[in-house]
């Protein structure tokens, strides 16, 4: 690779030779959204980063990505998400603000504002309404509908939120203390339940999976902690023993025992096999069949942390970032090392196992 002076050549940067997307962020990736599947013949990335910036690429079919726009806040961007119709992407900030960027007039305006940064957003499309939904270290829930300048419901959290997802008519929101709560979304924003969570360790990410058989509803999420480890967990389980953890993203150990123990920064589910793809703070990405309880793949090492991840909707690219988590502090920083982004064809690695169950 291109190296300034003193760096080593042999920094595996690239080190499954995927393809990069051109012209990445300046600063650490923390979140990467593919557009979703509408009767657009292009597919957009979305990326947000530490550097105030949102990017966006067309993605060709060749996996070549066009750098075509960018919007930015006055904070890092923590979190984005894409309206089903592909033409609006939101984007929340550390600024303590949210924003609509509408891609065709590439016009941001504010649609939301909270006391504290904005750690999550999410569109919702229910069948009588839709709105965004906004998480906050402020320890409010919000939910706005875009068009005008207060939330249309706003729900206390126990603790700051640190991560949630959406899939209607189920949302999931992990605050610190280690609580999650379960919402449910038809008609209009409730929660459902709240549970302890499954990990003893901070919860970073949580991604809700889909039901194989029961025609795709939301039944659970997969939950991934700073203590290298990922809990299954089915809000209704038929069998108890259904939910369980799984160690990951940790070193093989030492003959004396000592393990290195990485925290894990994202979780993507395939949208075709339903198998999955953690992403951590050892360099490595992996894939997972939780239903038959097996390792697909790992990755090899990368020169940096793997911040983030996603499937294109047709489920064939895998896409991962690449930059410094700060999970080593400052003195883990090299600044000659620069955010990446990289497309992987993935859909025969991601097929369920064969194994049984």
């Amino acid at each position: 690779g291109n190296t300034t002076f003193g760096a080593t050549a042999s920094t595996n940067y690239n080190a499954m030779k995927d393809i990069e997307v051109q012209s990445p962020p300046d600063d650490s990736v923390s979140v990467v959204k593919f557009s979703p599947a509408t009767n657009m013949q292009s597919t957009f990335l979305i990326a947000g980063s530490w550097d105030n910036n949102v990017r966006c690429w067309e993605v060709q079919q060749s996996g070549q990505t066009v750098p075509k726009a960018q919007q930015t806040h006055t904070g890092p961007v923590l979190d984005v998400d894409w309206s089903d119709d592909g033409t609006k992407v939101f984007t929340a900030s550390c600024d303590k603000t949210a924003k609509m960027w509408d891609l065709q007039s590439n016009q941001a305006i504010q649609i939301a504002q909270h006391e504290a940064p904005v750690k999550t957003i999410h569109w919702i499309k229910a069948p009588n309404y839709t709105c965004v939904m906004t998480g906050s270290w402020d320890k409010t829930l919000k939910f706005w509908d875009t068009r005008t300048p207060n939330p249309i419901d706003t729900i206390q959290l126990p603790e700051r939120c640190y991560c949630a997802d959406v899939k209607y008519p189920m949302a999931v929101v992990g605050t610190a203390g280690r609580e999650l709560i379960i919402y449910q979304l038809e008609n209009r924003p409730q929660e459902f339940t709240r549970i302890e969570s499954p990990l003893k360790f901070q919860h970073r990410v949580v991604s809700i999976f889909l039901d194989k058989k029961n025609n795709g509803a939301p039944t659970g999420f997969a939950l991934g902690s700073i203590e290298g480890r990922v809990a299954i967990h089915y809000v209704n389980p038929t069998n108890p023993k259904d939910n369980f953890t799984f160690k990951c993203h940790r070193s093989n150990g030492t003959p004396s025992g000592v393990q290195d123990i990485y925290a894990v920064n994202d979780i993507a589910f395939h949208p075709v096999h339903g198998t999955l793809a953690t992403v951590g703070s050892d360099c490595k990405f992996s894939f997972w069949d939780k239903d038959a309880r097996t390792k697909l793949k790992t990755s090899e090492a990368f020169d940096q942390p793997l911040t983030s991840c996603c499937f294109n909707p047709q489920g064939n690219v895998f896409c991962y970032a690449t930059s410094y988590d700060w999970s080593k502090g400052h003195e883990g920083f090299d600044p000659n090392k620069k955010p990446h982004i990289f497309l992987r064809s993935c859909f025969d690695e991601l097929k369920p196992s064969m194994k049984k169950t």
